[in-house]
């Protein structure tokens, strides 16, 4: 390479790394009231135009305008069950001991049958349920009530009936002219109904606002497709579509885009024409600041009226409009999203397809650790909540803005006020609830996640019963289990002292109940001379006098992490600081080469492809909560753990379950 090519090289990496470094000017930060304030008053958030649906499109719509019955419902007067038509007065101190005789008319009043004649003094009609009332009568008598006599066609009636019995009278239901459902109605299917027994086979009904859905970023990569080095599958524009359909609006996925100014902008000013709103997400472009912020401010008045607002997550939130159509460009991380999406896209759907806003139900909860949190901006955090002796609990997620599986897997959030560096170990929190009413689990795990788990989750899952894992390592499981706010603990923690697994932690209260054994060991890429045909310890030895060997850690806490520290016996390696929180993360880092070496279970090497070198073998028991043993979920897992299939299962993954 030519040093005047070398030095453009090294000139146009340093301008992208100032540009990077750059983008945080991009923000003006301003409160969620603020920026909302500011959006909403560029917006018109009335209902759109109506439209003219079937009936059978109806369904979740919202009503354009009033409806009024033009027919009667019923539409004549009919009977509400099988029996005789009669004149109640012909019936009068009829009783078992003193029945009246009728005569009946030669005629049967079928469902649909038009009356051909009446019925006179000292008759009766033989009428079906749903038929028409014949001129002259004006009760109905049950058929169980009767008696058919012999030779002439006559009943003995043994009930006295009351004029309108049994008789539903014409517009009894429905009146026409009557305002069966008002404007802003939504239609479920009991509306549908009521619409069809007006007569109606169509309505008209507010449009759903068009949502014109784009993703932004040359690592994105559409489900289906294989990804490639540093790529990532485009979640953002299927759960933001699917959230946009939930909040009513009707979207159009336009697909993800390139890091390219040009593209972007002509797919955004398509979008633009298409549709009522355009949501967007991610956009930082390759070290050139904010990409979508740049396109959207070429794109007209008023443009963009916040960039930037104190929320965590949710800090890079672009809100703008051009002309009246509004367009939001949400953080990349899918959390921050997804978040993001339901405080400030939501409503404005809603308000659009004439729904009112949604009002979220709450519950009170406490949560056992403290948490961090960031002075100046609002967080909301993630939970999943937990029933106990003692009431409702919620443990954070901690999976962070960049988990695809946060907020499907929570139960709910709480919020952190922005003056608040802190939420101290046993705060009492609202909970704001997603996806409506709580449903608590019948069985609570809470410890070290393995594969083998979910073999045995889905046994229990089989039997009916549903179960709450939360990984929060060996450690936390243990102290959850002490709470009392769990029902069972997953866990592999070795004793130093006596080198045994688990026995240890079995204390009055919780038993230990054997699992199955792992192989633990040091991973690496095959072919790495430092540990191909090598044992554990001489490997080991060799990694540790090589500071170019790249280690990757676990997370304190974890039983891996006390295997690890055993093995090292005070030395940090290179990489030591590097803590992932799982045997995949461990896996991952050394096949993409950003780590040489580190200590995860055969299983997860095999997935990985990589090489293993057997270190020894881990013990993953559970600890139960011995006050809760006897709970039918409980137990149901317990036998899923002696089950025959379940335990093939098991050990088709590498695990050697308990004897």
């Amino acid at each position: 390479m030519s040093e005047q090519r070398r030095d453009r090289l090294q000139d146009d990496l340093i301008a992208r790394v100032r540009a990077a470094a750059r983008q945080e000017q991009f923000l003006d930060i301003v409160s969620a009231e603020e920026a909302r304030a500011r959006f909403e008053k560029h917006l018109d958030l009335s209902p759109l135009a109506p439209e003219t649906v079937p009936l059978a499109a109806a369904l979740g719509r919202v009503l354009a305008e009033d409806v009024v019955a033009a027919v009667d419902a019923p539409p004549f007067d009919r009977s509400n069950v099988d029996g005789f038509a009669v004149r109640a007065a012909d019936t009068l101190g009829a009783s078992d001991g003193n029945p009246k005789v009728l005569i009946l008319n030669a005629e049967v009043i079928a469902c649909g049958d038009v009356p051909g004649g009446g019925v006179t003094a000292g008759t009766a009609t033989t009428i079906a349920t749903g038929g028409v009332i014949p001129r002259g009568a004006d009760a109905v008598i049950m058929i169980e009530q009767t008696e058919l006599l012999d030779g002439t066609p006559r009943i003995e009636v043994r009930r006295a009936a009351a004029p309108g019995q049994f008789v539903s009278y014409a517009g009894s239901d429905i009146a026409r002219g009557e305002t069966v459902l008002r404007r802003g109605a939504r239609i479920g299917s009991r509306e549908i109904g009521m619409l069809a027994a007006s007569g109606l086979a169509e309505v008209a009904v507010v449009r759903r606002p068009k949502v014109a859905v784009l993703s932004t970023g040359d690592e994105l990569v559409a489900p289906g497709r294989a990804l490639g080095e540093a790529g990532v599958y485009d979640s953002n524009g299927v759960v933001v579509a699917a959230a946009a359909a939930e909040a009513g609006g009707e979207p159009i996925a336009m697909g993800a885009f390139p890091d390219d100014a040009a593209t972007l902008e002509k797919a955004v000013r398509e979008a633009l024409a298409a549709s009522d709103i355009v949501v967007l997400s991610g956009g930082t472009s390759k070290g050139a600041g904010d990409l979508s912020h740049t396109v959207v401010s070429r794109l007209g008045a008023p443009g963009i009226l916040v960039h930037g607002v104190a929320l965590k997550p949710g800090k890079p939130l672009c809100l703008a409009v051009v002309g009246n159509k509004p367009i939001v460009v949400l953080p990349g991380f899918p959390t921050s999203a997804i978040f993001t999406f339901h405080a400030f896209v939501a409503p404005v759907i809603r308000a659009l397809a004439g729904l009112a806003p949604e009002t979220a139900p709450t519950v009170n909860a406490r949560v056992p650790v403290r948490v961090a949190s960031e002075l100046g901006r609002k967080e909301f955090l993630l939970v999943s909540l937990v029933e106990t002796d003692e009431g409702t609990v919620a443990f954070p997620t901690g999976k962070g803005s960049g988990s695809v599986t946060s907020f499907s897997q929570a139960d709910g959030f709480i919020e952190i006020d922005a003056l608040a560096g802190t939420l101290d170990a046993d705060s009492e929190v609202q909970v704001t609830l997603i996806g409506g009413a709580l449903h608590a689990p019948d069985l609570v795990i809470m410890g070290s996640h393995d594969v083998a788990l979910d073999v045995v989750v889905g046994a229990l899952n089989a039997r009916g019963f549903a179960a709450r894992v939360l990984a929060v390592g060996s450690q936390g499981g243990v102290a959850a289990a002490h709470r009392g706010e769990c029902d069972i603990a997953p866990v592999h923690l070795i004793d130093p002292e006596s080198g045994k697994y688990n026995v240890h932690l079995s204390t009055p209260g919780l038993t230990l109940v054997p699992g199955w054994q792992r192989m633990q060991g040091i991973v690496f890429r095959p072919g790495d001379k430092r540990f191909e045909g090598k044992s554990a310890a001489e490997a080991l030895k060799t990694v540790l006098a090589d500071r170019e060997a790249l280690m990757v850690n676990r997370n304190a806490g974890s039983g891996t992490r006390v295997l690890v520290e055993t093995l090292l016996e005070g030395v940090r390696p290179p990489g030591y600081a590097n803590q992932p929180k799982s045997h995949n993360a461990v896996a991952a880092a050394i096949a993409q080469n950003r780590a040489d070496w580190g200590l995860a279970i055969a299983p997860v090497a095999k997935l990985y492809g990589l090489g293993f070198l057997p270190v020894a073998p881990e013990h993953y028991d559970f600890l139960v909560v011995e006050s809760r043993r006897e709970r039918p979920a409980v137990q149901a897992f317990l036998a899923a753990l002696r089950d025959k299939e379940t335990r093939a299962r098991i050990a088709a993954l590498g695990m050697q379950p308990a004897e």
